[in-house]
């Protein structure tokens, strides 16, 4: 998390200038694990961006893993790619002996691991067809915003982990500013956008 970052009267200035209408969440854990929860698709653009290949929450699109059908409208709807490339967990790192075989903390998403054979139909969301996932180990010293969300939902749900994409479409980077980020939500079926404890949805007037 090295990249650049927006200040909160940056994020403000950027939104007004657009007069995109938005709620600001006294909770954004609890709040976005809920909507998540409840299968909401939700982009995120929080703090310093990830430097390199992978989103690693900063700049994500997150769903509930155990949906078995999130894969097909990610890869349709918002992705836009072959339908049958995976998707990530991200897990909270204390979790991990759990749901994958021979667990090592993966924070970067640099390994791929077998997940247990028994947590394969909680979470199919996220199973690769050869029984893999290319997982991110989460905990707080590492990413404090994001290791709250998937605490908060797993208090919800008992699971966890959630599914966790790079915020962009095929073909084209990760998006790096807030005009990148308002650009793909409007663009895709992306249901909701938080951009750090301000969320907005689409307004049928502005698509």
């Amino acid at each position: 998390f090295i990249g650049p970052e927006y200040k909160n009267n940056e994020v403000l200035d950027e939104l007004n200038k657009r007069s995109i209408k938005f709620i600001e969440l006294l909770n954004p854990a609890k709040d976005v694990a809920k909507l998540i929860s409840d299968g909401e698709i939700i982009a995120v653009f929080n703090g310093r961006m990830e430097f390199g290949e992978r989103a690693l929450g900063n700049r994500s699109i997150l769903a509930d893993p155990r949906s078995a059908h999130i894969k097909d409208k990610l890869n349709a709807c918002v992705k836009f790619r072959e339908p049958y490339r995976p998707y990530a967990p991200s897990i909270l790192a204390q979790h991990g002996d759990q749901y994958f075989e021979n667990y090592v903390d993966t924070p970067y998403m640099e390994r791929v691991l077998f997940f247990k054979e028994e947590m394969k139909n909680k979470i199919p969301g996220v199973v690769h067809a050869d029984g893999t996932g290319r997982l991110q180990s989460v905990d707080a010293t590492l990413n404090t915003k994001y290791a709250l969300l998937l605490n908060s939902f797993y208090e919800l749900t008992a699971i966890p982990m959630l599914l966790n994409t790079s915020f962009n479409v095929m073909g084209k980077p990760m998006i790096h500013s807030i005009e990148d980020a308002i650009s793909v939500f409007y663009t895709s079926q992306i249901d909701l956008l938080v951009i750090d404890n301000h969320v907005f949805e689409k307004d049928s007037a502005q698509q």
